[in-house]
């Protein structure tokens, strides 16, 4: 097999987490510039919509579902269409998220929950329910989207709960990896640095400009990521390249991990 055919995703269908906006949105163009069809989930059924129809301006059929990854049955319902609509579900990102800023002191117990409840048990509702139609079809490729922050602590980041969360993400993705190897799925996880999204777009508010220093200062390549540092790897670990490459999680973050 030719290397362009192991990167080639041409009738394949994958679902998109927060799909709509920022490493969301890179990730599933990035994948259907590969040529695989996308499904896009958020909560908002209209940024899903324009997502959506802008990917499909690439070539490969799209569908815009609205979930909320908190809920259950929004994730059933998720799974459910992707099927209806294309047979099989071949990639799972799971890239929806929230984040809540707070010292460790001052961390509110409700928003301490909502972060992990989303991030953390969303994540792996999301990895049961669509991963048993993997398991019917006897193969799959779920990629979690993590954060450096689930491995080291920062100094200039007051992210516990949102760390937290990714470090569990690190252990379920390493878990389920193991539990579905028997039947040909594959189970990874990228973490990423620094990137612009909504998230983290308060770091360039003038009076963060301390704060974006400090940061950009950790990162030995001194700069934040792009759409183009992310899509290649997303593409790796939802192709055939990578079907000998599981339970692990590859780093996107300038170095920052290296130091």
């Amino acid at each position: 097999m030719r290397v362009q055919q192991l990167f080639d995703l041409s009738g394949t269908t994958a679902i998109v987490t927060g799909g709509h906006r920022g490493i969301g949105f890179h990730i599933a163009r990035g994948l259907a510039e590969a040529g695989s069809n996308i499904v896009v989930a958020a909560r908002s059924k209209e940024a899903c919509e324009k997502a959506a129809k802008e990917l499909s301006g690439l070539g490969v059929k799209t569908l815009a579902v609205q979930c909320d990854i908190q809920r259950a049955d929004d994730i059933e319902h998720l799974a459910e269409e992707a099927a209806a609509n294309f047979g099989t579900v071949d990639v799972l990102f799971n890239n929806a998220g929230v984040g809540w800023a707070a010292s460790p002191e001052d961390m509110p117990l409700d928003q301490w929950n909502r972060v992990i409840e989303t991030n953390l048990t969303g994540t792996f509702l999301c990895c049961q329910k669509i991963g048993k139609i993997m398991i019917r079809q006897k193969k799959g490729k779920i990629i979690n989207i993590v954060s450096v922050g689930g491995f080291v602590g920062s100094p200039s980041m007051n992210a516990v709960g949102y760390s937290s969360s990714k470090g569990g993400i690190i252990a379920l993705t390493r878990d389920l990896a193991i539990k579905w190897v028997d039947h040909n799925i594959q189970v990874n996880g990228i973490a990423p640095g620094l990137f612009p999204t909504k998230m983290t777009e308060f770091v360039k508010h003038p009076s963060m400009t301390e704060v974006y220093k400090r940061l950009i200062a950790e990162i030995p390549m001194k700069r934040m990521g792009t759409e183009e540092d992310i899509k290649g790897v997303a593409v790796l670990l939802a192709s055939r390249a990578s079907d000998y490459i599981t339970g692990h999680i590859i780093p996107v973050e300038g170095g920052f991990l290296a130091w």
